[in-house]
Formats: C-alpha cells, sequence, structure tokens
C-alpha cells in the first residue's frame, strides 16, 4: 500500500509540474526570440562602419575624356553630388578642377581652401591658384606656394569609366596639416 501512494503521490506532483515547465519554457523561447529581434538592428548600427563599401552613388560624372586630351591649364567643371538620407535624395552642385597630369592621368582637385573653406579660384594670368580670403596660393598641380593654408590643395579619387571621368567627392578637415577626410 505505501507504493501505491507513493506512486500516487509522484503523479500528482508530476502533472502540474509538466505544464508549469510548459509555459515557463515558452517564456523563454518568446524572450529569446524578441530579444534576438531588438539586438539585430543594434547589432547592424554598431558595425555599419566596418560594413559600408562605396557604392555607385558616390561617385558623380565629371564629364567625358576627351573632352580634356587638350588640357594645357585647370579646368572647373560643375558636378552634381547625391546624398541620400533613408527615402530622401538631396542634390546639389559643386566644383571640382580638372588637371592635366604629368604621366597623361587626368587629375582632380577640390576647390575648397585648406585653411578656412574659401573657394579657391584659378588664375590664367598668374598661372596659379588663388584663395580671395587669405591670398593663399598654389602651384597649377594645386601645391602650396604660399599664405596661410596648412597643405596644398585636396586631391580628389578620380575613375575613367566607359570613357567619362568620374570623382568621389570628399570634404577634407581645415586647419590641419595632413589631408583628413571628414566624415
Amino acid at each position: 500500500m505505501n507504493t501505491l501512494a507513493e506512486d500516487q503521490g509522484h503523479a500528482k506532483v508530476a502533472a502540474p509540474k509538466g505544464r508549469r515547465s510548459f509555459v515557463m519554457a515558452m517564456f523563454a523561447v518568446s524572450g529569446t526570440v524578441v530579444g534576438a529581434l531588438l539586438a539585430i538592428p543594434l547589432f547592424r548600427f554598431a558595425t555599419f562602419p566596418l560594413r559600408k563599401t562605396a557604392s555607385e552613388d558616390d561617385w558623380s560624372d565629371v564629364g567625358l575624356v576627351t573632352d580634356f586630351n587638350a588640357l594645357t591649364a585647370p579646368v572647373a567643371k560643375t558636378i552634381t553630388l547625391e546624398r541620400r538620407d533613408a527615402w530622401q535624395v538631396a542634390s546639389s552642385q559643386t566644383a571640382v578642377y580638372v588637371l592635366p597630369g604629368s604621366d597623361g592621368v587626368l587629375k582632380v582637385l577640390s576647390p575648397v581652401c585648406p585653411h578656412l573653406g574659401c573657394s579657391v579660384q584659378w588664375q590664367d594670368a598668374q598661372q596659379k591658384f588663388i584663395c580671395p580670403c587669405h591670398s593663399g596660393t598654389f602651384a597649377m598641380d594645386g601645391t602650396r606656394l604660399g599664405g596661410p593654408p596648412p597643405r596644398s590643395m585636396d586631391t580628389l579619387e578620380s575613375k575613367v569609366e566607359n570613357g567619362k571621368l568620374k570623382v568621389r567627392y570628399q570634404y577634407f578637415r581645415q586647419l590641419v596639416s595632413n589631408k583628413e577626410p571628414m566624415a
């Protein structure tokens, strides 16, 4: 008789414990799923700088390469920049200088003075770039000649694709002696 009572006692305890463990397991599974769903965006946000690669949207058309074959002096070209922010696309225009390269490769310069950000202008008569704000001067290839700018004009990354010159426009930190891209 004792054996039967012990068996019945275990049976009474086992049935309610089974329902509780099922409910606890469901809470654990749903908590894990919700935690994972919340962790994925956080992980993607934290690792974005490591995963970001240059896309085709980062490149702007400057013009046909054949248009620049006979260059003897820098020429200003206007490019269109498109910045995508979620669903909005903002377009703006800016200028770049295209230079004849010493080895036949075209060179593209930013027109922004590395001193305080004024627009540097090419002066044909003097054969140099001059910043109108503080009289900084640069040679035809963008090398600093004099004045307060701490470094030469900034070169921009460029490439030729399907007969077109393309440039990746960037802004650089001012008032520092080395070229540092801004975010």
